[in-house]
């Protein structure tokens, strides 16, 4: 309603200016472009963004225009055209952010901590404060969860019970309702039946933060990372759920860093600069901060390679020993195998099959659901 008020008063005012108006120069193309064109060149999602383009644009465009608009007509559009072109090869997401960024990345490069083996000994992590549930008793239960939508049922009255203390993992085919479970336990998606008790409490018709609060953190198959913040400042956001001042988030942050091997310099990197193993890390990191007492994880291990495994493996083996029960969905089964002390398979909404490892990644029906042939092949050699 403001930007149309700002419209109409602009195009008021031109008429009383011009007094004749014909719609080619005031609905043409190059007229209409004009905006988009200055807002992408300055940088779009800030106030200087615009600001900047039309300031540079708009007078070298009119000055061209009056010079030598009679030996090169159509220089203006040449001009916002080479623009274009221009900022999508050096700076695509315009100048400000091209600036800041250069700016901001010196900065960090300043004041970012050198890192030596006594300041790398500093940020050896203590174990949290938090209580904690007995290992080996249930800490999270669900009883006969559904979830339909229309006529698909995504969840088909599970029924799980985590133990306290283990790393617990949820396989399946996709589409098997795997994400659309974890939504459900964390409020994002309400059941449409069944009971979910965290730590004798139930968590059904709670809100995600709410969940959040009760120490059930979540992270998530595409990590969104603020990339413009540090990776400090990424996590220090996470960790307002359990902090009530800056100062306290921020020293919950860095003791989520130090868990996951990112409290060095990498800390004040800016987001945008991480590989996808670092923005793993930083997310593991992120959901860490409020000290939960289960994690789950979706699909952590997704785009790494092997080397980049070999770091993030330790890293949830690491924050299991310290007492964080994890319930973990992943398709890489090398590493699934090696990780989880126990499996749960959904096909279609349904639970499958339950049990240990070597049990469940054994069993037919898992095997034809998800594991495939080639798995059934390398059982029945095994087994001969």
């Amino acid at each position: 309603m403001v930007s149309g008020g700002m419209a109409a008063a602009a195009g008021g005012v031109y008429a009383i200016v011009l007094l004749v108006i014909t719609p080619q120069t005031v609905f043409g193309a190059l007229i209409s472009a004009q905006a988009l064109i200055v807002t992408l060149f300055g940088g779009v999602g800030v106030f200087w963004g615009p600001v900047i383009g039309a300031a540079i644009l708009i007078p070298l465009a009119e000055t061209l225009h009056a010079e030598l608009g009679n030996i090169l007509p159509g220089i203006q559009g040449v001009v916002y055209g080479l623009a274009i072109i221009v900022i999508i090869l050096v700076a695509p997401d315009g100048i400000y952010w091209k600036v800041r960024d250069r700016i901001m990345v010196r900065r960090v490069e300043k004041d970012a901590p050198v890192s030596t083996p006594a300041s790398a000994a500093a940020t050896v992590f203590v174990p949290p404060a938090a209580p904690r549930t007995e290992r080996g008793k249930p800490i999270l239960q669900l009883d006969c969860v559904s979830r339909a939508f229309g006529g698909l049922k995504a969840v088909n009255e599970v029924t799980l019970s985590i133990p306290a203390g283990s790393i617990y993992g949820v396989i399946g085919p996709n589409g098997a309702g795997k994400t659309t479970l974890f939504n459900i336990v964390n409020g994002f998606i309400s059941a449409d039946a069944g009971s979910i008790r965290f730590g004798g409490q139930e968590l059904v018709g709670l809100k995600p933060y709410e969940v959040c609060a009760r120490g059930l953190g979540r992270t998530f198959q595409v990590v969104r990372a603020f990339p413009r913040m540090s990776v400090l400042e990424n996590v220090t956001i996470g960790a307002f759920v359990g902090a009530k001042r800056d100062d306290e988030a921020e020293r919950l942050a860095m003791e989520a860093l130090a868990r996951v091997g990112m409290a060095d310099a990498q800390a004040h990197m800016l987001a945008g600069g991480l590989t996808t193993r670092q923005l793993r890390l930083m997310e593991l990191a992120r959901a860490l901060a409020p000290r939960p007492k289960l994690l789950l994880l979706d699909e952590t291990l997704a785009g790494l390679g092997q080397s980049e495994l070999d770091d993030i493996l330790p890293a949830i083996q690491q924050v299991n020993r310290e007492g964080v029960t994890i319930v973990i969905i992943e398709h890489t089964m090398h590493a699934m195998v090696k990780l989880a002390d126990h499996f749960s398979v959904l096909d279609h909404g349904r639970l499958i099959a339950s049990g240990p490892p070597a049990a469940v990644t054994s069993d037919p029906a898992v095997i034809e659901a998800y594991l495939g042939k080639k798995w059934m092949d390398r059982a029945k050699n095994s087994v001969a």
